[in-house]
């Protein structure tokens, strides 16, 4: 349905998004924990999630962080790791691309998994909105789910500071990673890259300073671009 004002536009992507916090608020809530436990301050925990605001990345580059990795690979993994956002950027440009560079840096900073998700089907379906509009529901996706995902990076951070350092948390971390990754392998694309990168990090263990990581998720990204590739093929 049209909407009649961009404050309307900018409230329906606010409901939209309202979902998401089920599962977003936990994991900044479980970032701030285990920040702390890697031994981060709670101001450079919240730092963190402002200047990264990836929650995947963020937690590629806590466990590498951990184990002692140099900066330079940490920073490659979390490259690595948000290379989708290159995509996400591409595929918004066509509806987003003429607003003032402002707001498309704005934009930008909050391109995060569920606004992209959220605004491309909403631009999909409404080809004719305004470009005002598009923008308002753009940020709107984006209000529910960020300032929280500071504020629980705190909270997190803060309760985290209380644990005694007898307790260690540290394996809920792997945890993390399959409750965010399981319910994303919805394509056999998905399940290829998801396997060929296990086998290749499994593989390239031996390799110094987690570089296996590195060739795991190239590996990965490559075969799952083939399988897709070819699944295209077979229905064209």
């Amino acid at each position: 349905m049209p909407f009649t004002t961009t404050k309307s536009a900018f409230w329906a992507g606010f409901r939209a998004a309202l979902p998401f916090m089920v599962v977003a608020l936990p994991f900044a809530f479980l970032f701030g924990v285990l920040a702390t436990e890697a031994g981060l301050t709670v101001f450079e925990s919240l730092a963190f999630s402002v200047v990264v605001i990836a929650g995947t990345a963020q937690f590629t580059a806590l466990q590498l962080m951990e184990e002692n990795a140099p900066t330079l690979i940490i920073l490659a993994s979390a490259l690595a790791v948000n290379l989708r956002l290159a995509m996400y950027s591409a595929s918004i440009t066509p509806h987003l691309g003429a607003v003032p560079f402002w707001k498309r840096a704005f934009a930008a900073y909050f391109l995060v998994d569920q606004a992209y998700a959220l605004s491309i089907v909403k631009y999909e379906d409404e080809p004719d909105m305004p470009r005002d509009q598009k923008l308002a529901y753009f940020f709107g996706t984006v209000a529910p789910v960020c300032p929280f995902w500071y504020l629980f990076t705190v909270v997190g951070a803060m309760v985290g500071k209380s644990l005694p350092s007898s307790i260690d948390i540290s394996f809920i971390l792997p945890l993390a990673f399959i409750a965010m990754i399981g319910p994303l392998l919805r394509t056999p694309a998905h399940v290829a890259a998801a396997f060929t990168s296990v086998v290749v990090a499994l593989l390239m263990a031996g390799l110094p300073y987690n570089f296996g990581l590195l060739v795991a998720g190239a590996a990965g990204m490559m075969v799952g671009a083939r399988v897709e590739l070819w699944q295209e093929s077979q229905h064209g």
